[in-house]
């Protein structure tokens, strides 16, 4: 990430919130660095690259085990998750589903011949469609959304 995200609002409070919360839990001292300059950064309403990863693994694990949600209501789940799409992990899932939206769309005005969702692994799924000539083969799994294999 070469630029600073900005913090403002409820994302900037929900971020700053979890990382003292986390931060007052955390054994390891090196972790707890890490989230003091977390928390300065968010206090300052800025996170550079290095912060960003952490605040990055903080949104992962609150929104994931629905902590951000129940603490801070919908309004703070949405704020966190609008603040993920920004950061790069966030972002580059956000690009990869655009990706498969465009292969999804050579489907679109075709008779969906089979659809097929297979469980290849834990939390890693395919999903395959036909439609006419044309097959689609995609993986959903924890690194988002991916075309694997597309024929004609």
């Amino acid at each position: 990430m070469s630029s600073a995200v900005r913090l403002t609002g409820e994302a900037q409070e929900v971020a700053l919130a979890e990382a003292q919360a986390v931060r007052a839990m955390a054994d390891d001292d090196g972790y707890r660095e890490r989230l003091a300059a977390l928390v300065g950064a968010a206090s300052e309403g800025e996170v550079g690259e290095d912060d960003a990863a952490t605040l990055e693994e903080l949104l992962e694990l609150g929104l994931q085990s629905g902590r951000i949600r129940a603490l801070y209501g919908p309004g703070g789940e949405t704020a966190a998750l609008g603040l993920y799409r920004r950061l790069p992990r966030g972002a580059a899932l956000a690009e990869s589903a655009g990706e498969v939206n465009e292969a999804l769309r050579a489907l679109e005005g075709r008779e969906l011949g089979s659809i097929e969702l297979r469980a290849v692994g834990p939390g890693a799924f395919t999903l395959s469609l036909s439609a006419g000539e044309l097959e689609l083969s995609m993986r959903l799994d924890r690194q988002g959304a991916r075309v694997s294999s597309v024929g004609v």
